[in-house]
C-alpha cells in the first residue's frame, strides 16, 4: 500500500512573515483577490495588517466577510457570487479555519462548477480541476486549515456538518505569521490549542498513522504541551509564535492520515449548537482518550512524555496510560476549558441525535478503537 503526503507549494513562518504576499503574488503573475475573512475579525488587528500590504502593493482586492464561525453552504455559495463579481483569479484567506475552510469551497467550485450545490463534494471530494489557488494566513492557532486537504462545511437544512476531503483545494501558499495571531482572546487561544492538540494525538492514533505522520504529530504534542499555557495565560509572543509551528506540524500529518472519534463526536456538536470546532473537540478529547487507550498499543507512552511526564520508562501499560489522558484533562483544565456538554448549550434529549450523526461522520472509521452507536452514546453521556 503506498502512503501519500501532500503539502503547501510554500510555506512562510514567523513574525512578519506576511509581508511576502507582493512578492509572491507577482512571482505567481495573480491579478485580483477575493480576500476572505469573517467580520469579528474587521476592526481587530489582523484583516487590516494584510489589506495595508496589498494597498501599499497595489494588489486589487475585494473584500468577503460574511463567514460564520462554523461555515455554511449558503456562505460558501455567497462567496462564490462574490468571487465571480470580483473577477478574481486568486483567493486570499484571514481568519481561522472557518475563513480558510470557506475559501478553500470557494475556490474549488469557481474551477469545478458543477458542485455549486457545495453537498456533492462531502468525503472523497471528486473535483476534476485544482481550486482557484488561495493564500491562507491563520489567525489562531488551531486548525491548520493552511496546510489540510480537509475542509468543513456546515448544512444547516439538515442539521449537519460535513468534511469534504480533496488534495485539489490545498492552499497554494501558506503563511503562518505569529503577528495576525497576537489579537486572540484567551478563550479562543485555549480552545484552538486544544484543538492543534487533538488534530496531533488523534492523527498519532489513527488507524492511518505511519513513521513520517508520527514525526509531525508527535513533536506537535510535545510543542503544544510546552506552549499552550504561556500562549493563553499570559499572551506570550514567544509562545504563539511556537503554537502557530505546532498547529502547522500537526496538520502536516493528520491531513494526510485521517482522524477519529474525537472529530466524529465534536462535528455534530457544532452542526446542533454551533459549539466552536476547538471547544468541542478540547472538551471530548480525554474521556475519547480514555475509551482508547486499549487499542493504543505503546503510543501512550509517547504521548505521556512529549506532554511533559517524566518516569514513563518505569511505568507500566495502564499507568502510562492513565498519565496520558492525565495530562491532557490537567492541560485543558489549566487553560479553561468547559468540561460538561450541558456548559456549551448541548440538550440531553440530543444525545441519540448526537450519537447517531457522529456513528456516521467521515472521521470515525479512523479510530483506532471500533465504537457502535450505543458506546458513542455513552460517551455523550458521561460527559453530559
Amino acid at each position: 500500500m503506498a502512503a501519500r503526503i501532500v503539502l503547501n507549494e510554500s510555506s512562510y513562518f514567523g513574525a512578519g512573515s506576511a509581508s511576502v504576499i507582493p512578492d509572491e503574488v507577482a512571482r505567481r503573475g495573480y491579478r485580483r483577490a477575493l480576500l476572505v475573512t469573517d467580520k469579528g475579525l474587521i476592526g481587530v488587528g489582523p484583516v487590516e495588517k494584510v489589506e495595508a500590504i496589498l494597498n501599499q502593493a497595489a494588489i486589487p482586492y475585494t473584500l468577503y466577510s460574511d463567514v460564520k464561525p462554523n461555515p455554511t453552504i449558503e456562505n460558501v455559495q455567497q462567496g462564490v457570487a462574490a468571487c465571480k463579481a470580483a473577477d478574481a483569479d486568486f483567493l486570499i484567506a484571514v481568519g481561522g479555519g472557518s475563513a480558510i475552510d470557506t475559501a478553500k469551497a470557494i475556490g474549488i467550485v469557481m474551477t469545478n462548477p458543477e458542485h455549486a450545490d457545495i453537498r456533492s463534494l462531502e468525503g472523497l471530494s471528486p473535483t476534476k480541476k485544482p481550486a482557484l489557488p488561495l493564500i491562507a494566513l491563520p489567525t489562531t492557532a488551531g486548525t491548520a486549515a493552511e496546510v489540510t486537504i480537509n475542509y468543513v462545511i456546515t448544512d444547516t437544512e439538515n442539521r449537519r456538518k460535513f468534511v469534504c476531503v480533496d488534495p485539489h483545494d490545498i492552499p497554494a501558499l501558506a503563511i503562518v505569521d505569529s503577528r495576525l495571531m497576537a489579537s486572540m482572546p484567551k478563550a479562543l487561544a485555549a480552545a484552538t490549542g486544544m484543538d492543534a492538540l487533538t488534530h496531533a494525538i488523534e492523527g498519532y492514533i489513527t488507524r492511518g498513522a505511519w513513521e513520517m505522520s508520527d514525526m509531525f504529530t508527535l513533536k506537535a504534542i510535545e510543542l503544544i504541551a510546552a506552549n499552550l499555557r504561556a500562549s493563553v495565560l499570559h499572551a506570550s509572543a514567544a509562545a504563539r509564535e511556537k503554537m502557530g509551528l505546532a498547529q502547522y506540524i500537526a496538520g502536516m500529518g493528520f491531513s494526510n492520515v485521517g482522524l477519529g472519534l474525537v472529530h466524529g463526536m465534536a462535528h455534530p456538536l457544532g452542526a446542533f449548537y454551533d459549539t466552536p470546532h476547538g471547544v468541542a473537540n478540547a472538551l471530548l478529547l480525554p474521556t475519547v482518550m480514555e475509551f482508547n487507550a486499549p487499542a493504543s498499543g505503546e503510543k501512550y507512552r509517547d504521548i505521556a512524555r512529549a506532554m511533559g511526564v517524566t518516569g514513563t520508562e518505569a511505568m507500566s501499560q495502564s499507568e502510562y496510560r492513565m498519565a496520558a489522558c492525565a495530562a491532557v484533562r490537567e492541560l485543558a483544565l489549566d487553560v479553561g476549558i468547559p468540561q460538561h456538554l450541558a456548559e456549551i448549550g448541548a440538550q440531553e434529549a440530543d444525545l441519540p441525535a448526537l450519537a447517531e450523526a457522529a456513528f456516521k461522520d467521515v472521521c470515525t472509521p479512523g479510530n483506532p478503537r471500533e465504537a457502535s452507536e450505543s458506546e458513542i452514546l455513552e460517551l455523550y453521556r458521561s460527559l453530559y
